[in-house]
């Protein structure tokens, strides 16, 4: 049946204003940034940092973004490669334990909504003097990365250098010009594409042979048009990935030297248990798909394509398969020092290696400790006290970060959600099932998730027998602050 449209799916500015700005109250989340916290704002000399402006970096990011955390540059050497990954170091413009810091502390993170960021540092830096902007001079943590034929890291090292980015590129801008389509500036390197896919493939080819899971799962956007705003989904191009395996890279990089080093902090995420792999075979038969019993996980998770309904309710069946993911300090006092005591997880289960969060400083926090103390190895420089002070709190305050940033972003889509449906119960949608929250019984309905495409909302439904991975036919019943929610109806022509 053909979806009854009311109205265009589309919410109005003002109505979105008055919602976000009611969430960030709800949720205690700071705007403005204080006066004197940027006036608090270090100068920095950049002339005192090996010059490597000669290197042609490029920033890859999404179109209309200002805080341009990453630039790179990719050769070739021998027969493998050379990857140099510029990251902003920011951190060089705030003072330890001064007023800024102590802001920056209080956030942690840079927070999304559709009206814009709510960015962790202030303006003047997260898209001014430390973003790696097109031909701007800006000083940077300078990876070198050095890798075998297959791809494999045989040497990393960092060092504070100065750089100049020569474009800034979109994802879709770069995928159009490996597929052939247009031709890529004077700027450009010629071989970005080539080098690019080349190194990316070979990454990917790795993490799938040490076990590592990249799902490919739709992403919900909240997109301005018309005149208001209105909900879509955005697949993952190729060279999206390639692009988050050389981050993977840096990250994993960075976890090698600081293991070796016994100082540090990691990013980590314990393994799954065995009763949530049993679980997604349950899904998977619910589902009518075929996943033989002699294929891994990993493997058969890669095989999927969310393009199709039921992959798309399996990949979000499965995205839920590792929890816990915290951060783990090294090389300070804890409960895991003393003798006799567990040691805890080192590893990121889903990228099966140790893993650091180092290559978003301008939007996380714990990347510029971590930055720091990998780049004080290299040197051969003791590591700075407020560094080392700062390691065993770290984990705690990104904890409460990222849980406000997750709240936030969840909160933002319900409320458009809300407002594009407001005005439309009693409507009746096509849309798929992508979970069950429990199992049917005779007497009670089933309460779950159904995916719909236009407008694109996912949201509560409710019904018997609710089929997962199965387009059917739901009514909107109400619509709240915490989302709209469906029911299952039944029959081809229910109104």
């Amino acid at each position: 049946m053909a979806q009854r449209i009311v109205r265009v799916n589309v919410a109005q500015p003002d109505e979105v204003t008055n919602a976000l700005v009611a969430l960030r109250e709800k949720l205690a989340i700071p705007t403005d940034y204080p006066k004197e916290a940027v006036a608090d704002i270090a100068p920095v000399a950049i002339s005192v940092y090996p010059d490597r402006r000669d290197i042609p970096f490029v920033t890859i990011d999404p179109p209309g973004a200002s805080d341009l955390d990453q630039a790179m540059h990719l050769s070739r050497e021998g027969d493998g490669y050379l990857v140099r990954y510029a990251i902003s170091a920011v951190g060089l413009f705030v003072k330890p334990g001064g007023i800024l810091d102590q802001e920056v502390h209080a956030r942690g993170v840079t927070y999304y909504g559709p009206d814009g960021s709510i960015p962790l540092h202030p303006r003047e830096l997260s898209a001014g003097a430390a973003s790696l902007l097109e031909n701007e001079d800006r000083p940077a943590y300078l990876w070198y990365l050095h890798l075998n034929a297959d791809g494999g890291l045989r040497h990393s090292w960092v060092e504070l250098a100065q750089v100049r980015s020569r474009a800034q590129l979109t994802y879709e801008q770069v995928q159009r010009w490996y597929e052939g389509e247009g031709e890529m500036p004077d700027e450009v390197p010629p071989d970005l594409t080539e080098l690019l896919s080349e190194i990316g493939k070979k990454r990917i080819q790795r993490e799938i042979d040490r076990g590592g899971i990249s799902l490919d799962l739709p992403e919900q956007l909240i997109e301005p048009t018309n005149g208001g705003y209105q909900l879509s989904y955005r697949g993952v191009t190729d060279v999206d990935e390639w692009n988050a395996q050389l981050s993977l890279l840096t990250g994993m990089a960075a976890a090698r030297m600081m293991l070796n080093a016994g100082v540090g902090i990691l990013r980590t995420l314990p393994p799954a248990k065995e009763k949530d792999y049993v679980r997604l075979r349950q899904v998977a038969v619910a589902l009518e798909l075929d996943w033989p019993e002699d294929v891994e996980y990993a493997d058969y998770v890669r095989s999927l394509d969310s393009r199709d309904p039921g992959h798309a309710a399996f990949l979000n069946e499965a995205a839920g398969l590792f929890r816990g993911a915290s951060y783990l300090p090294l090389g300070v006092e804890g409960k895991w020092d003393r003798e006799g005591t567990e040691k805890p997880y080192a590893e990121h289960a889903a990228i099966a290696s140790a893993y650091a969060h180092v290559t978003a400083p301008l939007r996380r926090l714990v990347d510029r400790y971590a930055l720091e103390v990998c780049r004080c190895l290299c040197a051969g420089e003791e590591i700075p006290g407020w560094v080392m002070e700062a390691l065993p709190g770290l984990p705690k305050t990104m904890a409460k970060a990222n849980q406000r940033a997750s709240q936030y972003e969840r909160g933002a889509i319900n409320a458009l959600e809300g407002l594009i449906l407001a005005g439309r119960e009693g409507e009746t949608f096509r849309g798929v099932v992508v979970e069950v929250a429990k199992k049917d019984d005779e007497s009670s309905k089933s309460r779950g998730s159904v995916m719909l495409r236009n407008p694109a909302v996912e949201a509560v439904v409710t019904g018997k027998n609710l089929p997962v991975g199965k387009s059917v036919l739901v009514r909107l019943v109400s619509v709240s602050p915490e989302g709209p929610k469906f029911e299952r109806v039944k029959g081809k022509h229910a109104k």
